[in-house]
């Protein structure tokens, strides 16, 4: 194949790359919680990661998986490089809240509060089943093809991510380590 032909293939890939960005900054996001400043940045991580190494995207399979895939491990390296760190949180993320009553506004920011911190709290792999299935709208059969695990791994998963989220709002974090 010349070399023409090979810098043909490699833009294409990266067409395709670029049509993926607003399903892929989602997936970012619910993995890192809801965190826009840090989905962003594995966005721009992934990609980055991505185009580096394109070459080892094989030709035939789902570029799309290919790039969940590579973003899921990065966000997993990610996570256990700051288990050490701690995370940071911005408790003060303004949210587009429903209705005029200010009790009824307080609550929903609060129950979805906990809900963000929860999936931040979660172990990176229940995270990874919860943000694909819930937040990206897979089927489970395309979650497990793009963790690379069995579908009843991702029901499974699925299942105690669900309850985590449960037992977290309504327990609250100080009260998940006795759970």
């Amino acid at each position: 194949m010349g070399v023409a032909t090979e810098r043909c293939g490699a833009d294409a890939v990266r067409t395709r790359i670029v049509a993926f960005l607003p399903r892929l900054r989602r997936f970012c996001r619910g993995l890192c919680g809801g965190d826009v400043d840090r989905g962003d940045d594995l966005l721009q991580a992934a990609v980055e990661r991505a185009l580096a190494r394109i070459e080892q995207w094989q030709e035939g399979t789902s570029l799309e998986n290919w790039l969940f895939r590579l973003t899921t491990n990065l966000h997993i390296d990610q996570f256990r490089s700051q288990k050490s760190k701690g995370i940071k949180v911005d408790v003060e993320a303004a949210f587009e809240l429903p209705g005029d009553d200010e009790l009824e506004r307080l609550e929903f920011r609060s129950e979805l509060e906990a809900v963000r911190d929860a999936l931040a709290a979660m172990a990176p792999e229940l995270n990874a089943v919860m943000t694909a299935v819930v937040l990206d709208g897979q089927s489970y059969r395309e979650a497990a093809d793009l963790l690379g695990i069995p579908i009843g791994t991702v029901m499974s998963r699925l299942s105690r991510a669900r309850h985590f989220v449960e037992v977290y709002v309504r327990r609250g974090p100080e009260r998940m380590v006795a759970a």
